[in-house]
């Protein structure tokens, strides 16, 4: 600086420059406190800037959302194929399927309804039928009680009798007796000794509309004594009045073919020795 005050020439080239050095450095502290917020906000932008580019550079923000979308319509789609069944109803638990088939199919309906429904229950050995030897192997000289009148015993044939017990939970199997029954066009007798039928078993019953089933009360329980019921148990009675036995039906039984050999009068298997 000159003493007139003009700024003087440098000898490097620079352009002349006004500098006033304050007389209190205090003066300088609003200066200082904004040069410090430029540098704030200087630093905000750079880290801003460090973790957005990845995301913004080159557009990448929508490639990857239309991405994400892609693969969760792609899960939905998976999950849907895997949880339903071939023809599009939710997948059954393993075991279901024979009982809702079982249920599903009255005994009114017709032939190629049962073979549907008989090909998609799950397959079950065949009850063990086994001719009665000695006095016992005709029916006994007795009358039960049925709808109207006494049912005389020693006159039944081509018959099939089931001895329900009481609170037997065998309404299913029931069912697939009747239809069975049904199929082969032998009279089926829905034998009980405990005053009337289980509800269940009474519902299936009334429902089936065959007019060759009829319910008959044994209230002495001379057939259960006389053939040692155990559980469901149907007694087979062929046209020559010769009597043969299954204990403990169970739902999947198969006695449709026995049900046919009583029509014809073929011998039942021959008793255990």
């Amino acid at each position: 600086m000159n003493l007139g005050g003009e700024p003087e020439r440098d000898d490097f080239g620079l352009p002349p420059v006004d500098i006033e050095i304050p007389d209190d450095a205090r003066e300088l502290a609003r200066d200082v406190q904004a040069y410090y917020r430029e540098q704030r906000a200087l630093r905000r932008h750079l880290r801003h800037r460090r973790w957005g580019s990845p995301m913004a550079r080159d557009g990448m923000v929508l490639p990857l959302l239309a991405a994400c979308l892609v693969l969760a319509l792609i899960a939905g789609t998976l999950l849907t194929v895997f949880t339903a069944g071939p023809g599009g109803d939710p997948a059954r638990v393993p075991g279901s399927a024979g009982r809702t088939a079982g249920a599903s199919v009255p005994p009114s309906a017709g032939a190629s309804t049962g073979s549907r429904a008989s090909a998609a229950a799950p397959r079950s050995p065949v009850p063990a039928v086994t001719a009665v030897a000695g006095r016992t192997s005709r029916l006994p000289n007795a009358t039960i009680g049925l709808a109207g009148g006494q049912l005389r015993l020693g006159t039944v044939k081509a018959s099939v009798l089931a001895l329900v017990p009481a609170a037997c939970g065998c309404a299913e199997a029931v069912r697939e007796l009747i239809f069975q029954a049904h199929q082969a066009d032998v009279p089926l007798f829905l034998v009980h000794a405990s005053g009337r039928l289980p509800a269940a078993v009474e519902q299936v019953a009334s429902r089936s509309g065959w007019s060759s089933l009829r319910v008959a009360d044994d209230v002495r329980d001379v057939l259960g004594k006389t053939y040692n019921q155990t559980g469901l148990t149907a007694i087979l009675v062929d046209s020559r009045g010769m009597v043969s036995l299954a204990h403990q039906l169970r739902p999947g039984l198969q006695l449709a073919s026995k049900f046919e050999m009583l029509r014809a009068g073929t011998p039942a298997p021959s008793p255990p020795q």
